[in-house]
Order: structure tokens, then sequence, then C-alpha cells
């Protein structure tokens, strides 16, 4: 379950007549940090879950930064943009590795993966303790203080005072639907795409939905009804592009046919691979035919 907002964890009120672009970033942000480090201990014991909340705790941060970089990108942030991109791989490396554990571990999958179970689950143990190295440094905890010091008093702050910018809530509109139209742009051909672009638009898409999720759930700007035919489709096709990427990389794992074939072992696919392939990419072809659609905000 992802991790949601507390009263404590916000800088001002929230409330959609005092925010203001700074203020709603801030607050986004914050939060972001927060979650981290609620979930730093749990998965510094090897806790998967923990693990994937912070990955999505980083990847919302990414996405407000993204969503207000005209107002708050600064000197500052592409040293603190690669810092988080090291503390990153270690978290995605973790993740993937629990990934293929739980696909080998399915019941419909045990049979194929049973000769190479033990090898994935030792690749799985290698990344969390790689990532529990990671976690518990000094750079990562640098890294996490100097964030939260850029998003409370950075050098984009001094300059927004000074700049007066547009409302928030004029803001958000047109940047949101930027995004919206980028995603019907960059999805049209979905069927045909590579798997490097498929899996740019898997990301875009998932940021998509974590502002509309920011914006109804962390800051107020919107009731949750407002986005809903936005927010419903962007996930349906973010979930749908991931569950088949990890079915991919699943598939692509050395499990080899016992059945001999010119007198070599032949790589045969997971059960009913080809089929699940074909539904998961029917799936988010149809969510994108909705987000298409959708009306704009």
């Amino acid at each position: 379950m992802r991790g949601r907002p507390t009263s404590t964890s916000r800088l001002h009120d929230t409330s959609a007549v005092s925010l203001d672009c700074a203020t709603a970033f801030q607050t986004i942000a914050l939060d972001c940090i927060t979650s981290i480090k609620a979930q730093h201990s749990s998965a510094c014991a090897g806790d998967a879950e923990a693990v994937h909340q912070i990955r999505v705790a980083i990847t919302r941060l990414r996405a407000a930064v993204a969503f207000f970089a005209p107002i708050v990108v600064d000197a500052e942030w592409p040293r603190l943009k690669k810092e988080i991109a090291w503390l990153n791989g270690s978290l995605g490396a973790a993740r993937d590795s629990d990934v293929l554990v739980e696909y080998s571990r399915r019941k419909r999958y045990r049979g194929w993966a049973e000769h190479i179970i033990k090898q994935v689950g030792q690749h799985q143990t290698r990344d969390h303790r790689r990532l529990v190295r990671c976690l518990r440094t000094v750079r990562t905890r640098r890294l996490i203080s100097a964030i939260d010091d850029w998003i409370r008093q950075g050098g984009w702050l001094a300059r927004c005072k000074r700049n007066e910018t547009e409302a928030l809530q004029v803001y958000c509109a047109r940047e949101l639907n930027r995004w919206h139209k980028r995603l019907i742009r960059r999805g049209r051909h979905l069927k045909a795409l590579g798997e490097s672009r498929r899996h740019r638009l898997r990301i875009k898409v998932k940021r998509f939905r974590y502002m509309l999720e920011a914006f109804t759930e962390t800051v107020a700007l919107q009731s949750r009804g407002e986005l809903h035919h936005l927010h419903r489709p962007a996930k349906r096709m973010q979930r749908a592009l991931g569950d088949l990427r990890d079915l991919k990389r699943f598939a692509r794992l050395p499990s080899r046919s016992p059945q001999a074939k010119n007198g070599k072992r032949s790589k045969v696919p997971p059960p009913g691979y080809r089929h699940r392939r074909e539904e998961l990419l029917g799936a988010a072809i149809a969510s994108y035919r909705e987000l298409k659609h959708a009306r704009a905000c």
C-alpha cells in the first residue's frame, strides 16, 4: 500500500485557497522525504515492500520536480539528481530481484523455474545486501538531508519570492494537460513500440499518475472524482506495462527444456507466456485509448 501523507509531513496549510506553486511543491516533495525516512529501517531489514515504497517515493519526488521544473530546478538540482540516480540503482536491482523471485514461486511457473529458483534466490540475497550497505552509508544519509534542506530553503525558493509565479490552479491545469497530450502522442503506436521506448512511456505514465494523486491526496487541490477520468486509465496503463516488462524479464531467465532438439537443449518460454503477454499488451492499449479520449483538466 502506497504511503499516505500525514499532517506532520505538511509544511503549510494545504487548502487550495492558501497554496501557491512553491508551497504545493514543498508539500508534495516533503511528503516523499517523510515516506523515505519512514521506510528506511524496514528496507535495511530486508522488507521487500519497504524497498518498493522507497522507490515509489523517489519516483514521486522526481515527478514533482519535473512537473514544477520551471519554478524549482536550480543549480543544486543536477547534483542531487545524480545522487538520487545512484541510490535508485541499488533500489531498482533489489526490487527487480524481488519480482523475479515472486514470479518463480507462482504455482503455474514453479515447474518451469525449478532449475533456477536457487540461483534467483541467491541474486536476490546479493542485491539486498548491496542495497543495505548503500542505505546505511553516510552518502545516503547526507543525500536525504540535502534533499530535505533543498526543498525547504533551496536557492529556487529565493528566486520564487523575487519573481511572481502564476496561480497554482492555472499552472497545474496547463501542465497536466500538456503531460496528457505528450502521453497520447508517445503512445500512438504502442503495439509496435520497442522495449526501450515502451519502458520510457511507462515511466512517464507513472509520473503522470503520481501527480494526479498528489493533487487529490497530498495537497487536495481537486477532489478525486474530478481527476478520476484521467487517473483510472493512467494507473491501469502503467500497471499493464509494468507487468509486461516483469514478465519479459522473467521469461529471459536461463530455464531450458529438458527435451533435446538436434542434440541441444532448447529454451522454452514460461507456461502461458504468449497468451499472458498479449493479454497485458491488450490491456495497455485499451487503457491508452481510454486515456486518449478522456477530457482535459
